[in-house]
C-alpha cells in the first residue's frame, strides 16, 4: 500500500539535497526515454523498419493533434507536448512494476509539469503577441475582467495537479490495498484498467495544455507560419 501522498521520506541526501522514491523513479523514467530515443533515432532510413513507422506514427499523431487544436505549424510545440506526452505515459504505467510507486501520485511531480506548462503558456503567448499585445489580452472583453483572468490563469494550473494527482494517485491506491487483501490475481482487471487510465490521463494532460498554449498564442495564426504543400 502507497504511503501517504502528503509525506515524503528522503532515501538519501546529495549534499543537502534530499532524494525521495519518486525522484529517483523520475530520473529512471527519463533515462530510459533518453535511451530509447537515441536508439530510435540514431538509424533513420527512408525504408523505414519497425521502430521507426511507430515513431513517425506517433510524431504524426501528435502533429496532427497540434494543428487542429493551434492552427498553425505544429513544429514549435511537438517537442514539449510529444515528451510531456511520453512522460505522462511512462510514469503512470510504472506503478505496474512491483514496488514501485509512479511519480505522478506525488504532488510534486504534478505541480512541477503544470509549472511547466504555465511557463510555456507565457513564452508562447508573449512570443507569438509580443509583451504589451499577450498582457492585453487580460483586459478582454474589458479591463474589469483583468482580476478573473489573472486568477483563471491560476486556477487552471492547480487544476491540471489535482486532476493528474487525484486519478494516479487513486488508481494505485485502490489497488494496494487489493494486493494487500486479496492476493496478485484478483487486482489484475484493475490493473489493466490502470493502464487504461494512465493513458486517457496523459492525453488529456497533453491536451489540456495544447489548449492553454493556444488561448496565450491567439487565434490567428501568425503570417510568417509556415504552410503544408501538397503537390
Amino acid at each position: 500500500m502507497m504511503d501517504n501522498p502528503l509525506t515524503l521520506e528522503p532515501l538519501f541526501h546529495l549534499g543537502p539535497v534530499p532524494i525521495t522514491a519518486p525522484v529517483l523513479v523520475t530520473w529512471a523514467i527519463l533515462a530510459l526515454l533518453g535511451l530509447g530515443s537515441w536508439h530510435a533515432t540514431r538509424h533513420l532510413s527512408l525504408t523505414p523498419g519497425r521502430l521507426q513507422t511507430v515513431l513517425e506514427l506517433f510524431v504524426t499523431a501528435v502533429d496532427t493533434q497540434l494543428r487542429d487544436t493551434l492552427q498553425r505549424d505544429p513544429a514549435r510545440f511537438r517537442a514539449l507536448i510529444g515528451t510531456i506526452f511520453l512522460f505522462l505515459l511512462v510514469a503512470n504505467w510504472s506503478s505496474l512494476v512491483p514496488g514501485v510507486e509512479p511519480p505522478t501520485a506525488r504532488l510534486e511531480t504534478d505541480a512541477a509539469l503544470a509549472l511547466i506548462v504555465f511557463a510555456a503558456t507565457l513564452w508562447h503567448g508573449i512570443s507569438a503577441q509580443g509583451l504589451k499585445g499577450y498582457l492585453a489580452t487580460f483586459a478582454e472583453p474589458s479591463w474589469v475582467m483583468i482580476p478573473l483572468n489573472v486568477i483563471e490563469q491560476i486556477t487552471r494550473t492547480f487544476s491540471l495537479i489535482v486532476r493528474l494527482f487525484g486519478n494516479v494517485m487513486s488508481g494505485v491506491f485502490v489497488i494496494g490495498i487489493l494486493l494487500s487483501l486479496a492476493g496478485l490475481l484478483v487486482p489484475i482487471p484493475l490493473m489493466a484498467l490502470d493502464l487504461l487510465t494512465g493513458a486517457v490521463q496523459a492525453y488529456i494532460f497533453a491536451v489540456l495544455a495544447t489548449v492553454f498554449i493556444g488561448a496565450a498564442i491567439g487565434d490567428q495564426p501568425p503570417a510568417a507560419s509556415t504552410q503544408e504543400t501538397r503537390p
